[in-house]
C-alpha cells in the first residue's frame, strides 16, 4: 500500500520518511497515487555542485561518475557531505488513477521537490553532461508521490531557464513574506539586505524584495565582476562588495549603506555565512537562510553569544504561489532575465 509522503519507497532505515532515509525504492512499476516521469534533465543544487566540483579539482568526469554513485546507491541525488540535491524537469510518462497532482501524460514538467527525496534512476551513464555545470542533462525515471509538487513548464521560456528558476522559487516568496509583514508590523518601509546577489536566487530575492515596497535594497557580491553585473542589471539600490564568511567584513559593508539591515537574505552557497548575516541585521530584525551550506548550530549559537535579537528563518523550498510569482518576476524584470541568461549561458 503507497503512502501520500512516500514511506513505502523508504528501504533503510524504516521508520523515516524519503528525505531522512539513505536508500529509496526507485522501480518503475507506481502506485495508484503516485507519478511517473521521465527524466530529462537535473538541477544541482549549488551548495551540492560546488562541493563536488572543489572536492575532484573541478575534474568534470569524477564529478559526473561521483553523482552516478550517488543515486545508483541511494535510489535519489542526496549528496551525503551537503545533505542537499537539486530537482529535474522531464516528460510524464505514467499517472496512478489516484494521483492529486492533476497531471497529465505527455506534460513537461518541473518538480518542486527536493532530489533528496525523489526516487530516481539514470539510465544513460549521464552521456550528455560533462560535469562542468549545476545543469545536467540525464536519461531515466523518477517518482512523485502524491505529496509531492510539480509545475508544468512554460511554453515561453527555454527549459533549461525555468528548471533554474523553479529550483530557487521558494527564495523570492519568502522574502516577499518577511518583508510584507515587516511593513504590515512597522509601518515603514525595511532595508533588505541580500548576500550572495548575484547568484539565482539572490537576483530574485532582490526583485521580491523590491517589488514587495522594501525602502532600500542592497546587494552584497565577493568580487568586483559580480558588482559590476550586479550594478548593470539594476536590481540593487546600493551594491557592496565583501566576503560573507567574514563577518566583521560582511556588517560593515551593509551599514556603510547606511543602517544595518531590517531583513537580511542569505543566498550564499558556501558554509560560513551565519555570523556576518547575524551582525549585519538589526536588533528586531529578520535573517532568512536560503543556502543549503547554512549551519543551524553555528547560527543558532552564533546569535546567542552576539546577545543578537533576531528572527531567524530557515528557507522552505515551498510557499504557496512560489513558481508563479518567480516567472512573473523573470517575466516583468529584466534585470533578473538578464542575471538568468548570463548565468546560463556559462554552462550551455
Amino acid at each position: 500500500m503507497s503512502s501520500p509522503a512516500g514511506l513505502h519507497r523508504v528501504l533503510e532505515p524504516s521508520g523515516v520518511l524519503p528525505q531522512a532515509a539513505w536508500r529509496l525504492d526507485a522501480s518503475r512499476a507506481i502506485g495508484a497515487d503516485e507519478v511517473r516521469i521521465r527524466v530529462e534533465r537535473l538541477n544541482l543544487d549549488a551548495a551540492s555542485f560546488r562541493q563536488l566540483s572543489v572536492k575532484f579539482g573541478g575534474d568534470g568526469d569524477k564529478v559526473r561518475q561521483e553523482v552516478l554513485r550517488i543515486v545508483a546507491e541511494r535510489g535519489k541525488m542526496h549528496n551525503p557531505d551537503t545533505g542537499s540535491g537539486g530537482m529535474l524537469i522531464g516528460t510524464v510518462e505514467e499517472v496512478g488513477p489516484d494521483s492529486p497532482l492533476g497531471l497529465s501524460v505527455g506534460q513537461r514538467v518541473a518538480t518542486l521537490v527536493s532530489l533528496t527525496l525523489t526516487p530516481l534512476v539514470i539510465s544513460d551513464g549521464l552521456a550528455g553532461w560533462d560535469g562542468l555545470g549545476e545543469q545536467v542533462p540525464a536519461g531515466g525515471h523518477a517518482v512523485l508521490f502524491a505529496r509531492s509538487i510539480a509545475a508544468v513548464l512554460p511554453d515561453d521560456l527555454p527549459a533549461d531557464l525555468a528548471l533554474a528558476v523553479f529550483d530557487v522559487c521558494g527564495a523570492p516568496a519568502l522574502t516577499a513574506r518577511v518583508v510584507s509583514e515587516f511593513i504590515a508590523d512597522t509601518g515603514r518601509a525595511p532595508h533588505v539586505a541580500v548576500l550572495g546577489a548575484a547568484g539565482k536566487s539572490g537576483a530574485l530575492s532582490l526583485a521580491a524584495a523590491r517589488a514587495t515596497g522594501a525602502g532600500r535594497v542592497t546587494g552584497l557580491v565577493p568580487t568586483p565582476s559580480e558588482a559590476k553585473l550586479l550594478a548593470e542589471s539594476g536590481l540593487a539600490d546600493a551594491v557592496v562588495i565583501a566576503d560573507a564568511t567574514d563577518p566583521v567584513a560582511t556588517a560593515a559593508a551593509v551599514e556603510g549603506v547606511g543602517a544595518l539591515a531590517d531583513v537580511t537574505v542569505v543566498c550564499v552557497d558556501v558554509p560560513g555565512c551565519e555570523h556576518g548575516a547575524i551582525l549585519a541585521t538589526s536588533d528586531g530584525g529578520t535573517v532568512v537562510f536560503f543556502s543549503m551550506a547554512t549551519s543551524f548550530p553555528a547560527a543558532a549559537l552564533g546569535a546567542e553569544g552576539l546577545a543578537a535579537d533576531v528572527r531567524m528563518l530557515i528557507g522552505n523550498g515551498f510557499t504557496p504561489g512560489h513558481a508563479d510569482l518567480a516567472l512573473r518576476l523573470v517575466r516583468s524584470v529584466p534585470g533578473v532575465r538578464a542575471m538568468f541568461d548570463r548565468r546560463l549561458a556559462e554552462t550551455r
